[in-house]
């Protein structure tokens, strides 16, 4: 088994590690890197459970080999707080119930945080838009849509991580 040194930044912190070339983004991030808030669901591009930002773009973790983002930037959900305080985004998911089982969400919220950087003040068809490759088998959707509108619209607070 081949491996390689890997160069990138996650969550802000410079990476160097060895990685094996078969190697998938999402094994590196959860198993590597012990980040296991980006979830394997159908572990085939169809979910976008596994969804993390790389360069600011949403990217599927579990069909990009890790070292396809080499000297990239790359998020994951656990970036997203700071100091312990929930991002915006993740208090109006939390304030406006746009979890239920949460098994979806870390994909949801960062497909949202990529669409609320590029557009503050989405349409509910932005919205829609951006979370397209994004499946949800509890909320319906109208909960993860109201989150992200309020996120947009500010009316979210900010609370301590849970």
């Amino acid at each position: 088994m081949a491996k390689r040194l890997l160069n990138l930044q996650v969550n802000g912190r410079q990476r160097e590690d060895a990685v094996a070339d078969h190697t998938l983004l999402i094994d590196y991030l959860r198993e590597q890197l012990g980040l296991t808030g980006t979830k394997q669901g159908c572990d085939g591009g169809e979910c976008g459970a596994c969804t993390v930002l790389v360069d600011g773009r949403p990217r599927l973790a579990c069909s990009t080999l890790a070292h396809q983002v080499a000297g990239k930037r790359v998020e994951t959900i656990e970036g997203l707080a700071k100091q312990g305080q929930l991002s915006p985004l993740q208090a109006a998911f939390h304030e406006k119930l746009g979890t239920q089982c949460g098994f979806c969400t870390p994909g949801m919220v960062m497909a949202s945080e990529a669409l609320l950087r590029r557009n503050p003040n989405p349409s509910v068809d932005d919205i829609k838009a951006a979370l397209a490759g994004n499946l949800c088998r509890c909320t319906g959707y109208v909960k993860i849509i109201e989150s992200v509108r309020a996120a947009a619209s500010g009316s979210a607070g900010t609370g301590a991580a849970p």
